[in-house]
């Protein structure tokens, strides 16, 4: 699959938000693909696979005192309702992605054909999860986290070396997180570090949809990830989770991001005609001091003694743009009146192209 899967991508963090509860999920999932269907973005929804006898050890596995292990077994899902939530995912138009936490959670992802495999910012190092998913050759995601450079740059060659599509997310993991440890220059580095490989942002900041999103987008990222959840079943909504019409909020300061921010960054912007002839208005245009006979050659060291520059253009006359040593008169001009391309031997004469547009432009 391409590599262009990420491009402008947004990925809806499910997490354990469905609490267990296959109903619930399939409320957060039908409530979030209306909100991306009416924006008209691509989007996928992203759960997370925990194979619970394997990922916590059985001394362990009923320790209510270790918060990570309840939640966990509290939010338990079997495959089988897994699999609903992903047809169900996969039935209203989003891309289907999963963060498997263990290897049976990897297998499960194969099982299911997901779209996407990402690999949390916790597991950046765990090289036996990290290979079981290369196997898979699927589109790979990550967070960077508070991992190491060293860490980041040994998973980048590992999957751009074997030509699997990756995207690289800035990430803070704090939940939540404060605008001012953003850190949204890192945005710059990944890119600069990583050419050619989609960088990302994913955030948990609550106090704005919309800040971060234009912030990111004009500098480069082109994946976006947040938390979502609804509010529903008497269950406290946290602080970096996005409801419903936050992530509408999101979507739109996406487009208008992408709108002011135009099109491509490598290339000169293709100059629209309203603007031209706004320019074109204000440039001064080549008057004659005397009276000048035909014959006469334009040189610098004289230009102004025999010309001045002076608004309005006027059609078919020469601005001050055009104007060069060597041009000749072959037509009489007055004084005050405008130098035209009409009485003027030039390249812009004897250019079809050129003389039309002088032609044709100013007053």
């Amino acid at each position: 699959m391409s590599a262009d899967i990420f491009n402008n991508l947004f990925v809806l963090e499910m997490a354990n938000n469905h609490l267990g509860s296959v109903e619930r999920g399939l409320r957060i999932i039908s409530e979030y693909a209306q909100v991306v269907r009416f924006n008209s973005v691509t989007a996928t929804i992203k759960l997370q696979f925990r194979d619970v006898e394997t990922f916590i050890h059985k001394n362990h596995r009923n320790r209510d005192d270790i918060r990570y292990i309840k939640k966990t077994r509290d939010t338990r899902l079997s495959r089988a309702e897994y699999a609903i939530l992903v047809e169900a995912v996969r039935e209203n138009g989003c891309l289907t992605s999963a963060t498997p936490f263990d290897e049976a959670s990897v297998e499960l992802c194969q099982e299911l054909d997901l779209d996407i495999i990402k690999i949390a910012s916790s597991d950046i190092n765990d090289w036996f999860l990290i290979e079981k998913v290369a196997d898979t050759r699927k589109p790979v995601s990550f967070s960077t986290g508070g991992s190491s450079q060293k860490s980041i740059d040994e998973i980048v060659k590992f999957f751009t070396s074997r030509g699997i599509p990756i995207a690289v997310n800035h990430c803070v993991s704090i939940y939540p997180t404060e605008d001012n440890q953003l850190e949204l220059n890192q945005l710059d580095y990944l890119r600069n570090r990583y050419p050619g490989v989609t960088v990302g942002l994913s955030s948990h900041e609550y106090h704005s949809w919309d800040a971060s999103m234009f912030i990111a987008y004009a500098k480069g990222a082109r994946t976006f990830e947040r938390h979502i959840d609804i509010d529903s079943d008497g269950v406290s909504v946290s602080a970096y989770n996005s409801l419903p019409h936050q992530i509408d909020g999101w979507f739109k300061a996406f487009r208008k991001a992408k709108e002011m921010c135009g099109g491509s960054a490598q290339d000169r912007r293709s100059i629209p005609d309203t603007e031209v002839k706004y320019l074109d208005a204000l440039v001064r245009g080549v008057y004659a001091k005397r009276n000048l006979e035909p014959g006469y050659v334009l040189n610098h060291s004289s230009m102004k003694e025999d010309f001045y520059l002076a608004i309005p253009l006027l059609k078919g006359q020469l601005s001050c743009r055009e104007i060069m040593n060597g041009e000749i008169i072959s037509a009489p001009i007055l004084k005050d009146e405008p130098l035209s391309i009409d009485k003027i031997e030039s390249p812009y004469s004897k250019n079809s192209q050129l003389k039309k547009l002088i032609s044709n432009r100013g007053i």
